[in-house]
């Protein structure tokens, strides 16, 4: 009986410690698992703000980029026109020119 009191004592006294043990343990790798999921998780942040701001100065830059191209775009199309207008008005010359020149000559 003796046995079975013993028995009974490592066996009250080995499920408490090995409960406690366990428990310690658990509370350890949560700790660690905690501390690693929040350094990963702002690591993570971290590099989602790295990347937004390079998204956002790139989106800038192209910004620029087509205020630039849209600029030149108009000076293009300023220059064209006003290079229309010229041809106009010396095709308008040249044929003034020319029909005041046959006039000029039936008359005489």
């Amino acid at each position: 009986m003796e046995m079975e009191g013993t028995e009974g004592e490592t066996i009250d006294g080995a499920p408490k410690l090995q409960i406690a043990v366990r428990c310690a343990k658990a509370a350890f790798l949560l700790s660690s698992l905690k501390s690693s999921y929040n350094s990963v998780f702002e690591s993570a942040e971290n590099d989602e703000l790295k990347e937004k701001d390079k998204m956002m100065r790139e989106i800038e830059n192209l910004r620029v980029a087509l205020v630039k191209e849209r600029l030149k775009i108009k000076k293009i199309k300023q220059c064209g026109s006003i290079e229309l207008t010229l041809q106009v008005i010396f095709v308008i010359l040249i044929s003034s020119f020319f029909v005041k020149f046959t006039f000029d000559s039936f008359l005489y």
